[in-house]
């Protein structure tokens, strides 16, 4: 099909949308889900409405239905992610502000002093790679007075206390997000060059911009408070309620390799959800398309569950394609579909009769090999007993002319 692409490059529909100075903005991953487009949905449904997000990421389903006053359920199986959405669908008082302030700036007197000792920093392999040393030292003693103040500033103050870390953090890296997804800068200046010759006014400097933003965000008014659940998405119907939701507006993992858990590492290192590199491969293999670590390896050895099968027509023939030139991506691809049919069965089995869903997806090309996901997840929904599924173009995406970003839709019969 013969798709027009000169109309298709909608910014407001890509993380460009999500503006740093909002809740959005707190903390960005790639790619990143359009809050635009979610409001979109979210504003059509009743105030009664249960809306689910069973791939929670960093939040904007959740966090759209927390400002419009809709009940929202949302799941992951990564522990970071519920706790970065949680902080940003939460309430905070004006006592809660007033101590993140004392709190930032209980740092900055930390970071103005000299320390004669090296403060804790975490096991993340080639941390150089990631941070100057003098950065690493100030980042480490920013770290070290949240946590030894945590108690007396109290838990919502210190959960932004930490979101002003994480984004810091991030900003003072030696990455870059001009790609689909993080990369390190191979030359030129770091980010210090921004903010002056001195590293710890460089790094204060930072600190009290990101400060503010988040403190100023977090005084926006909240609705409804959203519910948070660890759950992995091929077993929500043991967690879940069935015949619950009105409504499913979520972005899955798109099947094109690119790790979550490689670019939620530093958070998860310096936040203490992760200490070494095993567990992190562990973690990227018990979710839906992750390929760090181990989950590469076990990868190689996997083979699908007796019974489970991709219902479109030409996946086979896709994937005997795919490993012409790469046995294990068309693995990847195999098992990625195969989670992803125990996923759509046990999503029918908590939709309301009558809801309908919203699946935010991207395609995907492996060499010579353009993957309609769009259409594969059409008759998922179709086998797992959804009516009326579809799918339309959103968007053109900036990487290779082949890819889009489409929105699957389908409802649950009454």
């Amino acid at each position: 099909m013969a798709i027009e692409t000169s109309i298709l490059r909608f910014d407001h529909l890509t993380y460009r949308g999500n503006s740093k100075e909002t809740r959005y903005g707190w903390l960005r991953l790639t790619p990143a889900f359009s809050v635009h487009l979610v409001a979109d949905y979210i504003r059509q449904l009743p105030p009664t409405a249960q809306v689910l997000d069973p791939f929670c990421g960093t939040g904007t389903t959740a966090l759209v239905c927390a400002e419009e006053g809709v009940h929202c359920e949302s799941t992951d199986i990564n522990p970071f992610l519920l706790w970065l959405a949680q902080a940003k669908c939460a309430l905070y008082s004006s006592n809660d502000l007033e101590r993140a302030q004392r709190g930032a700036d209980a740092v900055v007197h930390a970071l103005r002093k000299r320390n004669a000792k090296r403060p804790w920093v975490p096991a993340l392999h080639q941390i150089e790679k990631w941070w100057e040393p003098a950065v690493l030292e100030k980042l480490a003693m920013a770290r070290t007075v949240i946590e030894e103040q945590a108690e007396q500033t109290g838990s919502q103050a210190t959960t932004l206390l930490k979101l002003a870390f994480c984004r810091t953090m991030i900003d003072l890296a030696k990455v870059s997000f001009s790609h689909q997804s993080m990369s390190f800068k191979k030359s030129g200046p770091t980010l210090l060059m921004d903010f002056g010759p001195d590293e710890t006014d460089s790094v204060i400097a930072k600190w009290e911009k990101v400060t503010r933003s988040i403190l100023n965000a977090a005084r926006t008014e909240i609705a409804a408070k959203p519910r948070f659940i660890h759950c992995d998405a091929r077993s929500l119907d043991s967690k879940l309620r069935h015949d619950s939701f009105d409504c499913v507006v979520t972005s899955p993992p798109y099947p094109n390799r690119m790790s979550y858990i490689r670019e939620l590492r530093p958070y998860m290192y310096w936040l203490g959800y992760l200490s070494n590199g095993k567990d992190a491969g562990e973690m990227d293999w018990e979710a839906i398309g992750g390929t760090w670590g181990c989950a590469t390896s076990n990868l190689t050895k996997w083979k699908p569950s007796a019974g489970i099968v991709v219902p479109y027509k030409k996946f086979k023939s896709i994937l005997s394609r795919i490993a012409l030139t790469s046995p294990l991506l068309s693995q990847y691809v195999h098992k990625y579909f195969c989670d992803m049919v125990l996923h759509v069965k046990a999503l029918f089995k908590v939709v309301k009769p009558g809801g309908s869903v919203h699946y935010i997806v991207g395609n995907s090309k492996f060499y010579d090999v353009v993957l309609p996901v769009e259409e594969i997840f059409v008759s998922l929904f179709e086998e797992a007993g959804f009516a009326d599924a579809k799918w339309a173009v959103i968007r053109k995406r900036t990487s290779k002319k082949e890819l889009f970003e489409y929105d699957v839709t389908a409802k649950k019969p009454l």
